[in-house]
């Protein structure tokens, strides 16, 4: 497989970085990148994965988009309130790049359909905002040996690490008890929009470096952010 002309001049200002070059597009174009959950983080991970040219990207989210989903939920305009976020997320992507392969699922990731899923994939970049599917995927992605890019988000504060990343810890390192993280206290709602955005960003980040292979992995370390005082925090796990 080869770089189009159209390809080699649309990737030109990334495929000039020494760390990526034609080779490192080339494999872009040959990954295939599951994200879960298409909202506040999926978004940004979307857009930039999409004009990145990974060439097949997956989109599973079984919502609906909400007046309320607009003040972060960037892939959505006003028209699509009352749409499959899933469908429309599609469409709007394709826009953006159609050299790259989108698939959809309006559906919500089970431990019935988890498996077919995501073992269509090189990688599962999170979007969700439950720990029920968190760890639906870290177990799934475990057992199938896929590399699970884990992001969460919280009003001003957000964090993101990679799991199971070249025998790395997993989810469940950083959080072991189960049933212990389904008895807290749900957070409250308020969110900065700029928030998922930033977290998401991260996260898409670290798919890039993933499937080109360059920089440092954040494998076995868990990165945060406060945005009120713009501190970041780096924790070993």
């Amino acid at each position: 497989m080869k770089l189009t002309e159209k390809e080699t001049a649309r990737y030109n200002r990334q495929i000039l970085l020494d760390e990526i070059g034609e080779d490192g597009q080339l494999r872009l174009k040959q990954a295939r990148v599951l994200i879960v959950g298409v909202g506040g983080l999926g978004s940004p991970i979307a857009l930039y994965l999409t004009s990145a040219g990974v060439g097949t990207l997956g989109l599973i989210d079984d919502d609906t988009v909400s007046e309320s989903n607009l003040q972060r939920q960037v892939l959505y305009s006003e028209p699509e309130i009352g749409l499959s976020k899933a469908e429309q997320a599609g469409k709007r992507l394709q826009a953006l790049n159609s050299q790259v392969h989108i698939e959809t699922y309006s559906e919500r990731l089970t431990a019935d359909n988890a498996e077919a899923i995501i073992g269509r994939y090189d990688l599962v970049v999170d979007g969700c905002d439950n720990f029920a599917t968190r760890y639906l995927i870290n177990d799934t992605c475990v057992r199938m040996g896929k590399v699970y890019i884990y992001g969460a988000i919280r009003a001003f504060d957000g964090q993101v690490s990679v799991f199971n990343y070249q025998g790395g810890p997993d989810y469940r390192r950083l959080f072991p008890d189960e049933e212990e993280m389904y008895a807290m206290p749900h957070p409250p709602k308020g969110v900065l929009g700029v928030t998922p955005g930033l977290i998401g960003c991260a996260e898409a980040n670290e798919a890039l470096k993933i499937i080109v292979g360059y920089g440092e992995v954040l494998s076995g370390k868990l990165w945060q952010i406060d945005l009120k005082t713009m501190e970041t925090f780096t924790i070993l796990i």
